[in-house]
């Protein structure tokens, strides 16, 4: 681990290969687990007033879901998440004819029907970010639905922190990424 401004950031980062592979995988990420996507504090009221644009591009089953359980939940434990339809599947999850599955946030963004992308969780996967009182650490996330994915980064030689530079720049802004490029090009030289 090394630091980087007021984050901790995982080695794993910089060492480990990752590109989503939908192909192979089919957006397993979106239905598998015991709970929807973690969610910001931040994000709920984006949630709560962008929902009405995102709705058109969901499935009747996650409306259903978000008008029983609200546009997100908060568990027992505090945790801040997207609901469930029936304890599977995020309820902004659509999917296509093959049975891959789909955002329906994303899809709404990129038709320009709302200004948010998706939750920072999903964007930033497979890094998952735990938040401290001094700092975040800023760790590489190990799933065994994401092998494909892990195998495709090998096979073209893409780093974790070169395929979430979209996401790592969302969450951190660019002057935060540009450190991190530096400190992953003398890492590589040390190698």
């Amino acid at each position: 681990m090394f630091q980087l401004g007021k984050t901790i950031v995982s080695d794993d980062v910089l060492e480990k290969d990752f590109v989503c592979n939908l192909t192979a995988c089919k957006g397993v990420c979106c239905v598998a687990g015991e709970a929807g996507a973690p969610l910001e504090q931040k994000e709920l009221d984006i949630l709560d007033k962008e929902y009405e644009k995102v709705k058109p591009y969901l499935r009747s089953e996650g409306i259903e879901a978000i008008e029983a359980q609200g546009t997100w939940i908060e568990r027992e434990n505090g945790e801040l998440e997207t609901p469930l339809v029936n304890g599977a599947e995020c309820a902004y999850t659509t999917f296509k004819e093959d049975g891959t599955a789909l955002c329906g946030i994303e899809a709404a963004y990129r038709d320009g029907a709302t200004s948010f992308y998706k939750p920072i969780s999903c964007h930033l996967y497979p890094v998952r970010i735990q938040e401290y009182t001094d700092f975040k650490a800023v760790n590489y996330h190990k799933w065994q639905i994401c092998d494909d994915a892990c195998t495709l980064g090998e096979e073209l030689g893409v780093p974790v922190y070169k395929f979430l530079k979209e996401a790592l720049v969302r969450k951190f802004g660019i002057a935060w990424y540009e450190e991190l490029e530096e400190i992953a090009q003398n890492w590589s030289s040390k190698s």
